[in-house]
């Protein structure tokens, strides 16, 4: 098992979020001590349809627990939401004993009302394997093509990793979307689906995505919503500070793993090859969500957007509390042209307090007036992660 980043408090209750697959129950099973905690596992069929029988039972289970259980382990909590309140009650009568609760799905917790425990949980959230995470196991070009869900990484063959990738797709219809009643149209959802994924980081157009599906552009934003709330995806807004320039301001959208996106489009036949365009693009979608999750694991409070006017595009702008901005674009090419970072030295000359950063597959790293080009193996390190 690979040893994860992020690090799970020892004595405080926690919600611990993350998409199917990315590991929670791995995760805490391997660091909750055995001798002392218990587990319910709400995938489990017989058990949840008893607790939605008879709620009662979950405070009968709880108060008929050892004195030595100091964990209590309840997997797949959206499922049965209103077990939260017999949480909060045990939580205050039993203040050396805590939660650790996962979920797949914040949708029907937030839509739902559910008690979120108002500061006695903290909330977390685990990502795919990232590349330090996979310290020397970890191969661009491979994970460009599959992405970094741990179950790829117990896969020999290619078509192995195709085969699940497109049954987690599948399951993620039928699971997360037809069994938990999340929409009424599925058919309408599925034709949606593979449309956004092929437009995984361009700009959204709600019209656009309109016509395609054949819905209104009411039910195209609420179907992002569900594919956020399910988190299977994030939206990227677009950078709020005037330019005096005419700035879009609508969002990206971006899937939360690279194999999982190319599996929604459809495109897992399609090579990732080197200088290619397929491959410029898987390699700007990685290295964001890199990024993202290493800020999140260090929990760096760093906010993200995108900058693009009718002339101009930035892929990332990174703004840090602590330290100057960052336009950060990412180039997959081994040979960065002046051409391909004039745009952020511009603008890191033009914004105080800010510096700019070309993400790209060189084999050095060197400075080229204001802007650092930088080997993607470096690029963490520099940004201050």
């Amino acid at each position: 098992m690979f040893q994860r980043t992020l690090k799970l408090p020892k004595g405080h209750s926690f919600f611990l979020f993350g998409p199917r697959g990315v590991g929670k129950s791995t995760l805490l099973e391997s660091v909750l001590p055995k001798e002392s905690t218990y587990k319910l596992d709400l995938l489990d069929f017989d058990l949840e349809t008893r607790l939605l029988n008879r709620p009662g039972e979950f405070a009968e289970i709880l108060q008929s627990l050892p004195e030595n259980i100091r964990w209590i382990f309840i997997d797949e909590i959206q499922k049965l939401p209103f077990l939260l309140n017999e949480v909060h009650r045990h939580i205050e009568r039993h203040p050396r004993r805590f939660f650790a609760m996962t979920g797949s799905s914040a949708r029907k917790l937030r839509r739902g009302q559910a008690n979120l425990l108002a500061g006695r949980a903290f909330s977390l959230a685990l990502h795919p394997l990232t590349s330090r995470e996979l310290g020397n196991a970890f191969r661009l070009d491979r994970e460009l093509r599959f992405g970094t869900l741990p179950k790829i990484f117990s896969l020999d063959a290619d078509e192995d990793k195709r085969q699940f990738l497109r049954a987690y797709a599948e399951t993620y219809l039928k699971e997360e979307i037809q069994l938990e009643g999340f929409l009424r149209n599925l058919p309408a959802f599925r034709r949606f689906l593979p449309l956004a994924a092929a437009q995984n980081g361009q700009v959204l157009s709600w019209s656009q995505f309109s016509q395609d599906t054949g819905v209104d552009a009411k039910t195209v934003r609420s179907y992002f919503e569900i594919l956020e709330d399910t988190l299977v995806g994030f939206s990227l807004p677009a950078y709020q500070r005037s330019l005096r320039k005419r700035q879009k301001t609508h969002p990206k959208f971006y899937f939360f793993d690279t194999g999982v996106q190319r599996a929604l489009a459809g495109q897992l036949n399609v090579d990732v090859v080197p200088g290619t365009t397929e491959y410029g693009r898987a390699f700007e979608h990685f290295w964001i969500l890199e990024i993202i999750r290493q800020s999140k694991y260090h929990n760096a409070d760093w906010s993200f957007s995108y900058l693009a006017t009718h002339n101009i595009e930035v892929d990332l702008v990174i703004e840090r509390p602590d330290r100057s901005m960052v336009f950060a674009e990412m180039k997959s090419t081994e040979r960065v042209r002046s051409s391909d970072i004039r745009t952020i030295a511009t603008l890191a000359e033009e914004i105080k307090r800010s510096e700019a950063i070309c993400i790209c597959s060189e084999p050095r790293k060197r400075r080229v007036g204001n802007v650092l080009v930088c080997p993607w193996e470096e690029a963490l390190t520099e940004l201050g992660l």
